[in-house]
């Protein structure tokens, strides 16, 4: 699309990339560390907050995560955990689902209908190049802020989603989690 002389896409670049501690909603952190208790997770025996048990084996999981978290409570610290989701290529989530596969699934997310998934364009800068990610909200992950903070100082330079797809992808998080299934719906107009 046109605009002026210049093209939207030239005038509202997707991404940048960032480094240090500065965290925003939007920042990409590649294999993230995730916790991950096993189902017999022993239930604590009082009124604890914190627990320690030796004999517990957890499992580690590392995704290309997003984050979720508003910036606003990131630059302010008023959080101690943040929220991440993880991304996925486009041929990951074809390999995983056959309506992914074809031009009609495609365009399905592409537009935005299909609750718990939302597409991201290419990245095209030098260094950081990839193809479409799928960011899956129906996998959400909260880790302590301090850990993420210095995750992504050790990282180094990482990829910064940009307004105003910031904000899009935001309102499709949202826009997920706010669905409320009715027990009986109004039948329709026939």
């Amino acid at each position: 699309m046109k605009y002026g002389n210049k093209t939207m896409a030239t005038k509202y670049p997707w991404y940048e990339v960032v480094q240090g501690e500065g965290l925003l909603q939007g920042d990409f952190l590649g294999l993230c560390p995730v916790i991950v208790p096993p189902r017999d997770f022993p239930a604590p025996r009082n009124d604890a907050k914190t627990m320690l048990t030796p004999e517990a084996m957890v499992k580690i999981r590392q995704y290309d995560v997003v984050i979720m978290s508003q910036s606003c409570d990131l630059v302010e610290k008023k959080l101690d955990l943040v929220l991440v989701c993880p991304h996925w290529s486009m041929s990951e989530v074809e390999k995983d689902s056959q309506f992914f596969r074809g031009e009609k699934g495609k365009e399905a997310i592409r537009k935005g209908n299909v609750p718990g998934y939302h597409l991201l364009n290419k990245c095209t800068i030098r260094g950081f190049e990839r193809g479409y990610r799928v960011v899956d909200f129906r996998s959400v992950f909260s880790l302590p802020v301090d850990f993420i903070v210095d995750f992504a100082h050790r990282k180094g330079r990482r990829l910064r989603l940009l307004p105003p797809y910031r904000e899009h992808l935001s309102q499709a998080f949202a826009r997920f989690f706010m669905r409320v299934g009715l027990p009986a719906d109004i039948p329709p107009f026939r």
